[in-house]
């Protein structure tokens, strides 16, 4: 277990650069209080004791935002960056090195009591605002992009972006073995797919202004004669 809290705070301190020292990181962030109460709650709830588990689980809410759930099962090295807004179920599992940004949430889309809430795999980062709704795998090093609702399995090192989330990019970091925490390079589907649609316009509009043209030039000369008679 101590190991696993040194792990934690090391992550903090590797991830934010906003971090200058253990003691400010320990005395300052929700996110590392919130998943340090869950090791407790956690423990507790393995052991039969849910109430007082969901108890103090409530009690770190109040006091850091963050809702976690104490069935949850969450790895070493754990990060939540300023945190508000963050909701973890019940049967959520977070695997080592994971990374989640303010107002994400890892929800549930049935009423079941069995499995209902997503897997993330090892590295996995996701972006301020994103919904992770479903019993899916998250694979390993995956990025999910800020506002991002994803409702169905990514495989690992993939992007997804976009309500639906859809997978722009695979295979994009298998190298790395440390999150990939630069948001500011995911790809704009919406705006990329604006674009592909002007350049198909464009390229419709050229090609119908050329038949007119063509049409007027090898059109039939249909002026009236000069013999016609037209006397009533």
């Amino acid at each position: 277990m101590f190991q696993t809290l040194r792990r934690d705070l090391f992550a903090v301190m590797t991830r934010d650069p906003a971090a200058r020292n253990r003691l400010e990181v320990i005395l300052c962030y929700p996110g590392l209080h919130a998943v340090w109460i869950h090791r407790l709650t956690h423990a507790l709830w393995r052991r039969g004791f849910k109430t007082p588990a969901r108890f103090l689980s409530q009690v770190a809410r109040s006091w850091t935002g963050i809702e976690i759930h104490p069935g949850a099962v969450i790895g070493p090295g754990f990060f939540i960056d300023h945190g508000m807004g963050v909701v973890i179920g019940e049967t959520a599992e977070i695997g080592a090195n994971v990374t989640l940004y303010q107002g994400v949430t890892l929800g549930g889309t049935s009423w079941h009591k069995g499995k209902r809430h997503p897997t993330l795999r090892d590295g996995v980062v996701v972006g301020a605002g994103a919904k992770v709704l479903g019993a899916f795998e998250i694979g390993e090093r995956s990025r999910v992009g800020a506002n991002a609702v994803v409702v169905k399995p990514v495989p690992p090192d993939s992007i997804v972006v976009g309500v639906p989330g859809e997978i722009v990019r695979g295979g994009a970091h298998p190298h790395l073995h440390r999150p990939d925490l630069d948001h500011g390079r995911l790809p704009d589907v919406l705006s990329d797919a604006i674009g592909s649609l002007s350049a198909k316009l464009a390229l419709l509009e050229s090609r119908l202004a050329n038949e007119k043209d063509q049409a007027l030039l090898t059109a039939p000369d249909r002026a009236v004669r000069q013999d016609d008679d037209f006397s009533i």
